[in-house]
């Protein structure tokens, strides 16, 4: 896909899944975002970046760990997410975060900035992800880490097949290599490529555990990365995805809710 139109489709599509993120996806990725602040181990004071931060999910974790003079800076290429994030921060009161609508491949901060670099879940969703960790590295002082997480491989993410059921319908053009940073080695060869050293990944296996369709499809169709696609179906259209997509999650059913099978694939790796 060209990546300009791949970019537009990221940006409006998570600006129609901003008002349902938190939440459809707060609890089912808590797993991959626990462990990535671990392996960040953020001290008080230090200056944090956070890629793709959506509503501020991770941002204001990582906060918990700064003190009163650390920061967090959260970029995202999805304006509605920024406003989200940016209204929370005002409710808390908050002072020590902030959000501005960047490409995450195109940061516009100064070099040596920051003392850690974090992308939950982000880099799949982008173009160029090597680009997009070579800005990381750029902006990093020296010594500065980097911890990025995705989602692991195709076939241990029980949900994957929700791009195949849209695709059958309208040309969604979501992400096409979504799952390829989730294939052996590939995580690691990116962040070589983008000049990180002293790379350490993981893999952990974690449940998607829905209460019931409802919850399975609105996390699937209206707070993920397919909603500018679901978006534009009729309502038969969309009763004909929700079937084939609840279809796809039977082996998984359990009672009246689903436990779906997923991986993330976490690297660190120091500038």
């Amino acid at each position: 896909m060209e990546p300009g139109l791949q970019r537009r489709v990221q940006r409006y599509g998570w600006d129609k899944a901003s008002a349902y993120y938190e939440t459809f996806w707060h609890d089912k990725l808590k797993p991959a975002q626990d462990l990535l602040l671990d392996m960040a181990d953020l001290h008080p004071g230090e200056n944090v970046l956070d890629v793709a931060c959506g509503t501020g999910l991770v941002s204001f974790q990582a906060l918990t760990k700064l003190g009163d003079n650390g920061r967090v800076v959260g970029t995202d290429i999805s304006e509605k997410m920024i406003e989200k994030a940016s209204s929370l921060a005002a409710n808390k009161k908050e002072y020590r975060v902030s959000f501005e609508r960047m490409d995450a491949e195109d940061l516009m901060l100064k070099d040596g900035l920051f003392d850690v670099a974090l992308c939950a879940l982000g880099l799949m969703y982008m173009p160029n992800p090597k680009k997009a960790l070579e800005e990381m590295h750029r902006v990093l002082k020296p010594g500065g880490r980097v911890v990025a997480a995705v989602w692991g491989q195709r076939d241990r993410c029980g949900w994957s097949d929700i791009f195949e059921i849209v695709d059958q319908h309208v040309a969604s053009e979501v992400c096409p290599m979504f799952f390829n940073l989730g294939n052996p080695n590939m995580l690691e060869l990116n962040f070589k490529a983008a000049g990180f050293s002293a790379i350490q990944v993981r893999r952990i296996t974690t449940l998607l555990s829905y209460n019931d369709s409802r919850e399975a499809l609105g996390a699937a169709f209206e707070g993920g990365p397919v909603a500018l696609a679901y978006n534009k179906f009729n309502e038969d259209v969309k009763r004909d995805v929700h079937a084939a997509y609840l279809s796809s999650l039977a082996p998984f059913k359990k009672g009246e809710g689903y436990e779906v099978p997923a991986e993330f694939v976490l690297a660190i790796g120091i500038r």
